[in-house]
């Protein structure tokens, strides 16, 4: 196994790495909306705070040599389920025509206040 940590994505914020490869995985764990040179949350609505989540795996996914295409599964966790077709909105525009398998779960409180996470498997051969 390898581990992956980069400064253009936020330091692990408890006993973790961003990001494990085994074998040909690549475990991004869950990215809050942090912007990693002020290490503070982004200000803005769902939409923003979803964006710097995407500008944070996609940092991580350069360090560790995969793509976004290299994605197979996301777990999208929201504060309010609300947030769901905006998240929904900037998730599509992140993506493209790329579609991994994905699940999404409302829970009562994120780390740092944020209102969005999200955490990301990927797999290339």
């Amino acid at each position: 196994m390898k581990a992956f940590n980069t400064d253009k994505a936020p330091a692990a914020i408890g006993p973790y790495v961003q990001a494990l490869k085994a074998g040909n995985f690549l475990y991004i764990s869950g990215q809050t909306p942090i912007v990693p040179e002020t290490g503070k949350l982004v200000e803005g609505d769902i939409e923003e705070q979803t964006r710097q989540v995407f500008k944070n795996i996609e940092a991580i996914l350069v360090e560790a040599g995969y793509e976004k295409t290299d994605v197979v599964k996301s777990t999208v966790f929201l504060t309010d389920m609300a947030n769901f077709q905006a998240m929904n909105k900037v998730y599509a525009e992140f993506y493209g025509d790329h579609r991994p398998t994905r699940s999404a779960f409302a829970v009562k409180a994120l780390p740092v206040n944020a209102i969005v996470e999200i955490e990301t498997i990927c797999y290339k051969e």
